[in-house]
């Protein structure tokens, strides 16, 4: 990347809906200039368009997800049992004492609970030595996280965990919304 991507990728970060003739303007191109050079970034993948929600503006709450896995089989099993789940914004592999470190959103505080500890939990698969849970207070700086809402309303007759949310306790009793890519949900997302 170079200055004039930088300046793109700045001024687009700060307001996704500048024009390409305003791009221009910034970074002393025409609004095809402008434009060629952002589909340059797309194209080579160091760019993409999204929509990210405000996590506080929605009322919705996210944590931070800690865990030191036994080996790689069982962290690419983690891997591929969350791959679709909608409430896990990002999951990150890491060097250090915990291997996996996630980012997570549920509607509520009782849902968080229940994602926390339930059959549904990031923390409840085979291969796991210790975790940790952390329910994010505040959010500095950026308050928008990339939610993968396009995971919800799949209409699914079983969870992408393929954990049954129907006889759990918590769901039963109303603490719990379910999984929001099926069809039993009972949530916001």
């Amino acid at each position: 990347m170079d200055e004039v991507d930088k300046k793109v990728i700045s001024q687009l970060q700060l307001n996704g809906r500048t024009t390409f003739e305003e791009l221009g303007k910034l970074i002393g191109y025409t609004s095809m200039g402008a434009k060629k050079r952002f589909d340059k970034l797309i194209e080579e993948d160091k760019v993409k368009i999204s929509a990210a929600l405000n996590t506080a503006s929605l009322k919705l709450c996210p944590a931070v997800v800690m865990l030191e896995m036994e080996n790689s089989e069982a962290m690419m099993k983690l891997l591929e049992r969350f791959k679709e789940c909608p409430r896990v914004i990002n999951i990150f592999t890491t060097l250090g004492g915990y291997n996996i470190i996630a980012i997570i959103v549920a509607e509520d505080q009782e849902t968080l609970e229940s994602i926390s500890i339930e059959k549904c939990s990031l923390r409840s698969g085979g291969g796991i030595r210790r975790s940790e849970f952390y329910p994010v207070g505040n959010i500095n700086y950026e308050p928008f996280l990339a939610v993968r809402a396009y995971l919800t309303r799949k209409g699914k007759e079983t969870t992408p965990c393929n954990v049954d949310c129907r006889p759990c306790t918590r769901y039963l009793s109303k603490k719990c919304c379910g999984c929001p890519a099926t069809r039993y949900y009972k949530g916001t997302l």
